[in-house]
């Protein structure tokens, strides 16, 4: 398993949505993006990340009112485990990230494996 401090991780996760194009970036609505150590035990031990939320394009003028942010969660051990080395931690955080965001924007697992992203 390749050794990364939470903070190294951290600065992979941030670089990720960082090379996200500004348009899409500027889009993204009332979310957040966090790091865990591990999914919690209603999760595969090998989930890499995690969407929580109402997608964009389900969101109506019902949802405005009083929603909690979405969350995008990046799971850090789990991605470690997968990876042979720092290079790959990156690389995975990326495709990780972008699946995350992906959904956050609508799209399903189908099109994102369609689109190299799943």
């Amino acid at each position: 398993m390749v050794e990364l401090s939470l903070e190294e991780f951290e600065v992979a996760v941030g670089d990720a949505l960082d090379s996200i194009p500004g348009e899409l970036a500027r889009a993204m609505d009332n979310v957040v993006v966090l790091v865990e150590d591990e999914p919690g035990p209603e999760f595969p031990p090998d989930l890499l990340g995690l969407y929580e939320g109402t997608p964009l394009t389900e969101r109506d003028s019902w949802w405005a009112a009083g929603a909690l942010p979405d969350r995008i969660t990046i799971f850090r051990r789990p991605t470690l485990a997968v990876c042979a080395d720092r290079a790959e931690v990156v690389a995975e955080v990326r495709i990780t990230v972008v699946h995350e965001v992906a959904h956050h924007f609508g799209l399903d697992d189908a099109r994102l494996h369609e689109l190299g992203w799943a």
